[in-house]
């Protein structure tokens, strides 16, 4: 329709200039008074270009949809991210994010474990119902994504890194992804089915894969990457030339490193905590210096973690083994110093934990400042939505543990950072609290795409652009499943979190309740419930915990 009304108004034009002319010969009208040429052809030609621009207008309109690119890490803390707290790490890369966009101070996940985390994520629906409660679960892949939806509606759509859901991506067009947890050197990846080992560093080996498929993207089609880095998960390789940052750094234990976990029952029964790790697969120890394995490491079985130290410390290829075995003569040089002396030992421990975790950091930052560089470079940048985050938090020494799991805030929070130059203004620091859950539901709202009815998160543009008309939600719900398989013995739990209080309740083989004032107690080691003086919030609490139950159709625990 649009294309006859362009040749239309074309002869219109044109028969116009006819009769004007006809008109000026034979009634001899004066000069004076006639329509200039030019300016007859300026009006035909402005037309022409108007209808030609309606014409195109649909193709302009998808152009203008803005490419998304996700970076997910794996289990990085939010306070190793020099944006949000600025005494572990300098992240500048990840900081511009924050700079040129927004930063969650509130940013949760529905369930602290990694398969389960990524499959909130892409489906915009809890455990319970897209079926991955933890990680011996499988992801159904025939369910809808957000990823699908934007395919549907003509996204390129790529994938690059962990995926970790034991089944092959669906909604790609591209997939290149590493083979369960993955290898920190010469990491293993499938490639739309195809399997092979890349050389390199797995930081390095996705940035460099992701930009690969960036640079031979068409740049008239819209297109959604999903960047998925290992690091910083466990147990934590440092690429060689990072293997001596921190050298001259002594970290600070947290306040409550020596919680004592007084009437709270599941904090005293985990087992992930720093001092129980391995010796061998984590700090990188060989059998001889320590004879046997001091701690269980949060396994819950029985294996030769020395045999799988020694497995992935081959794969380390020649060009950074003089490095690695230069550090781990000089690690073991200052464990077998301490070895013998408790107090020693364990800060050894807590500052070795903390170096390699934030070495392999120091990777990831390098990793998205190169990304970002060739969106700057390509002119890609003003309308690529970028997003960074984590798959869940991390302990980093609070409560004497490492890992997540727990609705306590180290592992219950995650980063969340996005910049969109087109539509978000720059420097915005929100507390509005956000979830994993709300990922695809806003990916689609700024692609203009209709969000299905089945994804439970709610679209946060509004609330990055200032333009939010409806009000944002005040709490936010959780549910942990993997107990009693699977490791660290963190029981199952589920519980809500409200502007400065929380509630949680663990169950199955225990039933206990804890509550907390996150205002006056921010490193949750007191336990309110039950105390007087705080029934009326505690039936509150529960009454809030019994709506988003239903709300989001966890109805089995009521």
């Amino acid at each position: 329709m649009v294309e006859y009304l362009y040749w239309i108004l074309i002869l219109g034009s044109l028969l116009m200039i006819i009769c004007l002319h006809s008109l000026v010969f034979s009634h001899k009208i004066k000069m004076a008074y006639m329509i200039p040429m030019k300016s007859v052809l300026l009006t035909a030609g402005c037309a022409a270009l108007l209808v030609s621009g309606c014409k195109n207008s649909k193709r302009t309109e998808v152009s203008q949809q803005p490419n998304i690119l996700f970076i997910m890490s794996d289990d990085h803390a939010m306070r190793a991210i020099s944006a949000y707290e600025s005494d572990l790490i300098q992240t500048p890369n990840i900081d511009r994010l924050a700079k040129e966009g927004v930063i969650f101070n509130n940013g949760f996940v529905t369930n602290s474990i990694c398969s389960p985390s990524r499959a909130t994520m892409l489906t915009s629906k809890f455990s319970h119902l897209n079926g991955l409660r933890d990680n011996r679960d499988h992801f159904d892949g025939s369910q809808n994504t957000w990823v699908k939806e934007l395919r549907q509606n003509g996204y390129k759509t790529m994938i690059v890194g962990k995926w970790h859901l034991k089944t092959e991506p669906q909604g790609f067009d591209y997939w290149n992804i590493l083979i369960d947890q993955g290898e920190y050197y010469n990491p293993r990846f499938i490639e739309n089915g195809d399997t092979s080992v890349v050389k390199g560093y797995a930081t390095d080996v996705i940035t460099d894969l992701a930009l690969e498929q960036l640079k031979a993207q068409d740049k008239n089609q819209p297109f959604a990457m999903l960047v998925h880095h290992k690091a910083p998960h466990r147990n934590w390789m440092p690429h060689s030339k990072n293997l001596d940052l921190f050298d001259d750094r002594e970290f600070e234990k947290p306040s409550n490193f020596y919680d004592t976990y007084e009437n709270r029952q599941a904090a005293a029964e985990q087992d992930q905590e720093i001092n129980d790790m391995f010796l061998s697969m984590d700090f990188k120890l060989e059998q001889e210096d320590y004879g046997a394995e001091t701690g269980s490491g949060g396994a819950g079985k029985i294996m030769d973690y020395a045999g799988v130290w020694r497995n992935i410390l081959s794969r380390v290829e020649e060009a950074h083994l003089p490095l690695w075995k230069a550090h781990l003569e000089e690690r073991r040089s200052e464990f077998l110093s301490v070895k013998d002396d408790p107090k020693a030992l364990e800060n050894w421990k807590y500052q070795t934990y903390m170096k390699d975790y934030l070495r392999c950091i120091a990777s990831v930052d390098e990793s998205v400042g190169n990304i970002l560089n060739y969106l700057d470079e390509s002119g890609l940048a003003e309308n690529t939505i970028v997003v960074y985050t984590s798959d869940q938090g991390f302990y980093l020494g609070e409560h004497g543990w490492y890992d997540k799991r727990f609705m306590y805030k180290e592992s219950h929070g995650t980063p969340i950072l996005l910049r969109y130059p087109a539509q978000v203004q720059a420097n915005q620091k929100l507390d509005e609290f956000v979830m994993n859950l709300d990922f695809g539901p806003t990916f689609l709202d700024f692609a203009g795409l209709t969000v299905p009815e089945e994804m439970q998160g709610e679209s946060f543009k509004g609330v990055v652009t200032g333009h939010q008309e409806t009000a944002w939600r005040n709490s936010v719900y959780y549910h942990y499943y993997e107990y009693p398989h699977g490791w660290h013995k963190v029981k199952k739990h589920y519980g809500i979190r409200r502007n400065n209080f929380k509630l949680i309740h663990f169950y199955d083989d225990i039933d206990t309740w804890e509550m907390y004032d996150l205002e006056k107690d921010p490193g949750e080691i007191h336990n309110l419930y039950g105390q007087p003086g705080y029934e009326e919030l505690t039936d509150q609490l529960k009454a809030e915990l019994k709506t988003l139950q239903s709300k989001y159709g966890d109805t089995s625990m009521n």
